[in-house]
């Protein structure tokens, strides 16, 4: 039966339902209903199957933010073809890395990244490219609109398990080399009926805006999962979410809901256009994930802008937030409690539940968990253990059950004997008013001791430097406790990240 397959749920439903009206997607070129949406996605399958790329078989997605793109992932589902979705700030040997570790067998990409990504690109059997805006077409590859004329826009659904396989994301790369996450069908409803539902509260006069790119879990549920479970419309943004181009994107669309990351909101308090609604005269509901939000900027947002940001924290391995603040219960600083759905605890080396407030792995179940990573069985074992989900950061949970991020395990500091987490000593810094970012890594003294490190982004950089190191030290020594300071701390332009704003700390301690 068809209705295993996810896009019988969030695509036809709404066309059988009387929906298909309803706008479900608009970017800077088109607007897309719910009833073209059905139409484009089954041309998208049919083909596909033209093509010769069958059930199973694989295909990147190396898109930016437009219409093309949930044309291109529910078509794929809608064949029984599994799509890729990658971080489009890729470089061009990571994304030949995942062409050959996944092993596509085609690419549909943006005609403004052709460019970027050298000849590795020319091995893939079809290259199919995305030009909204008209791009003049080349031999080599076909045209989006080209390819999906060749559908047949009666193409059947395949149909599908709710347990099967429907598409893949790769991890970040925040902590080394991205690995295939396999995700079943059921998983995107689920994180729906969930987060979306429960948390999010989207409803069907909603309109959408997501900062964080639908290439990646975090954007991929607020762009297509959330609100396509109620036929609401979501606006893109294909360009690079800077704070001009987000609150332009503010001002025009007046969006109900905004998903953004931590970077983003200090960017756009920064902004000396930032105001009541951050320019939307709709905006309802704010949420951050992708790295803990610090309760500094929390604060600062909702007495500048008027709405509180709901930070929670997800994973690329359970396909969206599963701990959050809630529209009633915001308590910054921390990643607020589960998602009513899923089960978390802290436990220490041993798996068993560390006390209240002491440090421990985060580990969660849930429904939304992956299948495993692709070829990588040993990280499989290690992270996916029966129901349970290790998440690879530390967490302290207090006696009210609300979590608070201290690290990634393996970037915890012990300093004097005693853990430090690298997150406190960094929204000890923001704290200040001369900090715009910051991040912490250890590094080792004259006598091979290890202590804390930072660097850090200043909202204006006319400042005496030695002066304000002083000052920044004295500052975490108050909030946070003597020994926690960082010991150097070096004045930066920006911060090696991923595109979903997560700090690369490996790459500073590279550097």
């Amino acid at each position: 039966m068809a209705h295993g397959n996810a896009v019988d749920w969030f695509v036809d439903r709404h066309p059988r339902d009387g929906g298909g009206g309803r706008v479900a997607f608009q970017d800077p070129w088109r607007t897309l209903t719910y009833a073209a949406l059905e139409t484009a996605t089954r041309r998208f399958a049919g083909a596909l199957t033209r093509a010769g790329i069958g059930r199973e078989r694989r295909i990147v997605l190396l898109l930016q933010d437009t219409i093309d793109f949930p044309i291109a992932f529910w078509g794929a589902l809608r064949a029984g073809v599994v799509p890729i979705p990658i971080n489009t700030l890729l470089t061009h040997e990571t994304v030949e890395y995942i062409l050959t570790d996944s092993r596509a067998e085609a690419v549909v990409i943006s005609a403004g990244l052709m460019a970027t990504l050298g000849e590795s690109l020319w091995d893939v059997k079809h290259i199919i490219v995305s030009e909204p805006d008209g791009s003049d077409p080349d031999a080599r590859w076909t045209g989006f609109s080209a390819f999906l004329a060749g559908g047949d826009p009666a193409t059947a659904t395949v149909p599908a398990s709710p347990d099967e396989v429907a598409f893949w994301l790769y991890s970040s790369g925040s902590t080394g080399a991205p690995k295939g996450v396999r995700h079943v069908h059921s998983s995107l409803r689920f994180t729906a009926d969930t987060y979306g539902a429960q948390v999010l509260g989207v409803r069907p006069d909603d309109v959408m805006f997501s900062a964080a790119k639908a290439f990646h879990a975090y954007g991929l549920g607020n762009s297509l999962t959330f609100p396509m479970s109620v036929g609401a419309k979501t606006v893109f943004l294909p360009d690079r979410p800077t704070p001009d181009a987000v609150l332009g994107m503010m001002r025009t669309h007046n969006p109900t809901l905004f998903g953004g990351v931590p970077t983003l909101y200090a960017g756009l308090l920064a902004n000396a256009y930032i105001g009541p609604g951050a320019g939307s005269s709709r905006l309802r509901r704010c949420i951050s994930a992708g790295e803990a939000l610090p309760a500094e900027i929390g604060n600062r947002w909702k007495s500048v802008v008027g709405v509180d940001i709901l930070d929670g924290i997800g994973s690329t391995e359970m396909l969206h937030i599963f701990i959050s603040n809630r529209p009633d219960d915001v308590r910054y600083g921390s990643s607020g409690k589960p998602v009513p759905g899923y089960d978390a605890r802290v436990v220490d080396e041993h798996d068993r539940p560390v006390p209240h407030g002491e440090t421990g792995e985060l580990v969660v179940r849930g429904d939304s968990s992956a299948d495993g990573y692709w070829n990588q069985r040993a990280k499989t074992r290690r992270t996916f253990q029966g129901e349970w989900t290790y998440t690879g950061d530390t967490y302290t949970r207090d006696a009210d059950g609300y979590f608070r991020f201290q690290g990634r395990s393996d970037e915890m500091l012990k300093v004097s004997g005693v853990w430090v987490s690298p997150f406190e000593v960094e929204e000890a810094l923001i704290s200040h008013a001369a900090v715009l970012e910051a991040a912490v890594i250890g590094r080792q003294d004259r006598d091979g001791l290890v202590k804390p490190k930072a660097f850090v982004i200043l909202h204006e950089g006319d400042r005496d430097a030695g002066a304000l190191i002083v000052e920044l030290q004295a500052h975490v020594k108050e909030r946070i406790g003597v020994w926690k300071y960082p010991r150097w701390i070096e004045f930066v332009e920006s911060l090696p990240k991923t595109a979903t704003g997560k700090i690369q700390r490996f790459r500073l301690r590279e550097e």
